[in-house]
């Protein structure tokens, strides 16, 4: 049998039981359901990014201290985009629309199937600050400072600011303040070889990895904006997008490379958006920077989340592959291409 015979039947196959798991989640209009979520024992499933492990407590009747019975739910929180192919946002879609895999197999539950425009944001601004790109530096900053003014909500969200030239350097760590983003992005200076690689894994082990457990359902993404062409970094392109695979992080990246032809340095930042879920955009002047920002803005308040248990899944550790696509094919779907299940 053929490769893409293989897939297609294993995606029919996908598609019946995702529209068969339907039943679990009452109306499946794109709000919010969490039917079926609750076992005997009060069990009720928890989300959280990535793989979190839910636990409840039942206290038994006359105890002192109560008896827990604790059990581990292993669901992952699957965030993605569907787009035309315009790259309009296209909303209002149902779970039977699409057909999923897992390590090659349909989940074994669906737990809810939302489309989200609020959840908070995680951010990270990685811009880079080596010598290429001094004639452009000061609309960059400018872009950068307008693009967090438009998507930070106080309170709600948060993002930090890195530079980097030979080594990565945080301008300013997590933060809501927008004076204090502002001041960080003021701060950069050009100058320096171009660490890219050792940048991004950096922003996403120091900075994101530490927003990935525990805690609520977030969007985590990092803005890049650099040229692309890595000259210094230690680590290779496959471990900066392994390292925003285990934070659970999608890449954004704006070209600074506004000759005509596309190089390198632009293979480079697609490769690492696509593998990750996100998109590179590759403006024609600086002027045209300002919609890349718009468009990344729009995006993070229009994507949809699936939460769902893996089949035959094991805490091992090991990369689990993603296959996401909508049945209407007019329709593009981004999505990461897999994550790391946690280790016992």
């Amino acid at each position: 049998m053929s490769r893409g015979l293989q897939w297609f039947c294993a995606a029919a196959v996908c598609a019946g039981l995702v529209t068969a798991g339907l039943a679990q989640i009452p109306g499946n209009t794109g709000t919010p359901a969490t039917a079926g979520a609750q076992t005997a024992v009060g069990m009720t499933a928890q989300s959280g990014a990535g793989q979190n492990a839910g636990q409840n407590n039942a206290t038994q009747p006359g105890s002192d201290q109560g008896f827990k019975i604790v059990r581990n739910v292993n669901e992952v929180n699957l965030i993605f985009t569907v787009t035309d192919r315009h790259g309009a946002f296209i909303p209002n879609l149902r779970l039977s629309d699409f057909a999923l895999l897992d390590d090659q197999k349909a989940p074994e539950r669906v737990t809810s199937f939302t489309q989200q425009t609020n959840l908070p944001l995680r951010v990270g601004l990685v811009i880079d600050a080596s010598t290429s790109i001094r004639q452009r530096f000061d609309f960059e900053k400018q872009s950068a400072t307008q693009f967090l003014l438009q998507v930070l909500r106080s309170r709600a969200d948060r993002a930090f600011v890195m530079a980097f030239d030979a080594t990565p350097t945080l301008e300013q760590d997590w933060t809501d303040n927008i004076d204090a983003l502002e001041t960080g992005v003021n701060k950069l200076r050009p100058g320096g070889s171009t660490a890219l690689y050792d940048a991004v894994y950096e922003a996403c082990q120091a900075k994101q990895l530490s927003q990935t457990r525990g805690q609520e359902p977030v969007r985590r993404a990092i803005v890049v904006i650099s040229d692309g062409n890595d000259n210094q970094s230690r680590v290779y392109i496959d471990e900066a997008i392994k390292m925003c695979e285990r934070a659970e992080t999608i890449i954004y990246a704006i070209s600074t490379n506004w000759t005509p032809s596309r190089g390198r340095g632009d293979d480079s930042l697609r490769k690492m958006a696509e593998a990750t879920g996100g998109r590179a955009f590759f403006p024609p002047s600086m002027e045209d920077m300002v919609n890349g920002f718009n468009s990344i803005s729009e995006e993070l308040r229009s994507q949809y989340l699936l939460t769902y248990t893996p089949a035959d899944f094991k805490s091992d550790g090991a990369f689990r592959t993603i296959y996401l696509y909508c049945l209407d094919r007019r329709y593009h779907v981004r999505a990461k291409k897999g994550y790391f299940a946690p280790r016992e």
